[in-house]
């Protein structure tokens, strides 16, 4: 029997537990964990510190280390997701609907845990605390494959979340962590139907579109984020640089962070100048077509491949358009479906946008930043949706259930 068999055999058994535990008995729980987590914070430290040494060591850098990279602060981050999950209504049991039929059948919709959730994601140690506090909360049993990168980070958090369950006489296997980090390991994560029900990758396109192209258990797909802001040409110029600059520099490493900046021609020469100093001051290169070239010293001639890039970094790809056609018609053709923004103070074009731009999220005159589930209210996370089917956006507790239709009766037969 393989190792990960054996894995999601003991995650059905802990998923039956957690399927029935009252809604207390998961928020107390929550709360252990994130006191054993901070208890334990200079042991998950020195366990980051050797992850993060090893990734410089073999010459990686820049966004990935600061994805990489725990502090004290973001621990105590980690923790308070956890507190602020627990504070979330359980959507456990949720009855959606009741009706009577005219046969007396008396049915209803409910909502119910997944089962057991896998989850293979990059080099992000958060991810771990934040897919065992909303998989706890909403009743399934999870199995973390994370990267090489932050292996020893993860084995640490996660050690911690089992002893903490196991002092609340609850399974320690409600949380493991995929032993090693191989690609065979997660090939036959792909396929382990029977024992996982649903697969969420996090992390790069590579990574999930690995998955969504290789998995047979069913696939939530998640993230890649080539997000775009129009500048339109009725836009407020010292609003947009600061919305700008906060989705490009606020922090790059992240899917909702801009990457792409289109602007309408008639503000192109006030506005550019404006904008490519500012981000030129964060060392953010800029890679524009030929008129944002003219207009920006210092920027570099962007590519084909530019316009459908996730950076991820500090690079933001810049484009001059004729009008709001342009830009709608640019983004439909380079959009991943993520977050993308217009900013304008026509309201006319602000619907437009709203109504013709197919993402997740669509904002009017804020940051791309915002799509994050703490953001919109929902705790923490476990990934930003990109598809269309049964979740998209940012995934919180509702998103990581399902639902079964429960019927009344009373000795009905159908004729």
């Amino acid at each position: 029997m393989s190792v990960l068999v054996e894995m999601g055999k003991k995650a059905k058994d802990a998923s039956v537990v957690l399927a029935v535990l009252p809604t207390p008995k998961k928020n107390e729980a929550l709360c252990c964990a994130a006191e054993a987590l901070l208890a334990a914070a200079e042991n998950i430290l020195g366990a980051n510190k050797e992850d993060v040494d090893a990734a410089l060591a073999s010459g990686i850098k820049g966004a990935f280390i600061d994805r990489l990279t725990l502090t004290r602060a973001r621990l105590e981050e980690m923790a308070e997701g956890l507190c602020q999950v627990a504070a979330l209504d359980d959507p456990v049991g949720e009855v959606l609907f009741m009706k009577t039929l005219d046969n007396g059948l008396v049915i209803g919709q409910k909502r119910v845990p997944m089962g057991v959730i896998g989850i293979i994601f990059e080099a992000r140690p958060n991810v771990t605390a934040d897919a065992f506090g909303l998989c706890l909360k909403a009743g399934s049993a999870v199995i973390l494959r994370g990267g090489k990168e932050a292996f020893r980070t993860n084995q640490a958090v996660v050690s911690v979340f089992r002893e903490a369950l196991e002092k609340q006489g609850l399974p320690g296997d409600i949380v493991q962590v995929v032993p090693d980090t191989s690609r065979e390991t997660a090939n036959e994560m792909m396929r382990l139907n029977g024992y996982l029900d649903v697969l969420i990758p996090r992390g790069g396109a590579g990574l999930i579109q690995s998955v969504v192209q290789n998995s047979t258990v069913p696939v939530i797909e998640t993230g890649v984020g080539n997000c775009h802001i129009f500048v339109d040409e009725t836009a407020e110029l010292d609003k947009a640089v600061a919305i700008v600059m906060n989705a490009k520099t606020q922090r790059p490493g992240v899917c909702n962070a801009c990457e792409s900046l289109l602007v309408h021609e008639k503000i192109a020469d006030q506005f550019l100048p404006m904008v490519g100093e500012a981000l030129q001051q964060k060392n953010v290169e800029i890679r524009g077509d030929e008129t944002a070239c003219a207009l920006i010293s210092g920027s570099v001639p962007a590519t084909q491949e530019d316009w459908a890039t996730e950076y991820t970094d500090y690079i933001i790809s810049t484009r001059v358009v004729q009008n709001i056609d342009e830009a709608i018609s640019h983004i439909r053709k380079y959009s991943t479906g993520h977050s993308e923004a217009i900013l304008t103070e026509n309201y006319t074009n602000a619907q437009r946008f709203l109504n013709e731009v197919d993402a997740a999220a669509v904002y009017v005159n804020a940051s791309t930043r915002f799509t994050d589930g703490a953001q919109f209210g929902f705790g923490a996370e476990i990934g930003i949706s990109t598809q269309k089917l049964h979740a998209r956006g940012p995934m919180g507790l509702k998103e990581l259930t399902t639902t079964k239709y429960i019927i009344y009766g009373n000795g009905q037969i159908r004729q």
